[in-house]
């Protein structure tokens, strides 16, 4: 297999060279497959874009295949690129002993998707923590708030349009 492969999308079935019939591309394309937006294979990493409308029931789709650990998520600003901001969170299956990435790529002009703390509740800190470093908002989160900035902090400190020196 090649240092990267491309999963292609041909309606309901996924034409992928190299890579055997994986769990968590079945289960997305058994359950909507328009909310799978792009699958690549690079470097023995699967990672899968989610539509942002779609990423807590794609998350639990997963989950019920079998990728059953929420490791941690993050996000990152790709200014002046729109989308502006993605999203990554990695799953892991112990009983297949594969990693996953659910990608979500979201608009710069007041960025949010659902929560999927429901889904996996130790999504929760990781959650704030890109609530409060980028400014994306999580939907039907229990509890959106601050996690490493004072309260009264101006500003999401890893946007890239967040001056050098802080607010003056």
């Amino acid at each position: 297999m090649g240092a990267s492969e491309k999963i292609t999308l041909l309606g309901r079935a996924a034409v992928v060279e190299g890579l055997p019939e994986n769990p968590a591309v079945k289960a997305v394309l058994a359950w909507k497959p328009e909310a799978l937006v792009d699958a690549r294979f690079d470097r023995e990493e699967l990672t899968l874009t989610i539509a942002p409308e779609e990423i807590r029931a794609a998350a639990a789709t997963v989950q019920a295949a079998g990728y059953n650990f929420f490791e941690d998520m993050t996000a990152v600003d790709w200014l002046p690129s729109t989308p502006r901001f993605q999203l990554s969170y990695h799953l892991l299956s112990h009983g297949f002993k594969d990693r996953l990435r659910l990608r979500v790529l979201v608009d710069g002009e007041s960025p949010s998707v659902e929560s999927i703390t429901d889904v996996w509740p130790s999504a929760n800190f990781y959650e704030r923590e890109v609530f409060d470093l980028f400014g994306i908002r999580f939907d039907g989160h229990p509890n959106l708030r601050r996690i490493m900035m004072p309260d009264d902090w101006e500003g999401n400190p890893l946007r890239k349009d967040y001056p050098v020196e802080g607010y003056r």
